[in-house]
């Protein structure tokens, strides 16, 4: 039997609203508020799960 690397993803999204001159004002506000802790996104955020097989494989036994 082979042994074999799954990659997996799992994709949160969280949409708030703001008051800002720009876009990019906007953007970089919430990019803030998140590094500080303001924005939590947790289980109730998840969106969607990806699987990613790796490339490689090897025998069970060998590392």
């Amino acid at each position: 039997m082979k042994e074999y690397d799954v990659t997996i993803q799992e994709t949160l999204e969280m949409t708030v609203s703001v008051e800002a001159e720009s876009r990019e004002e906007a953007r970089q506000m919430v990019a803030d508020r998140w590094k500080n802790g303001e924005y939590i996104l947790d289980a109730d955020s998840f969106k969607e799960v990806e699987f990613y097989p790796k490339g490689r494989s090897r025998d069970r036994g060998e590392r």
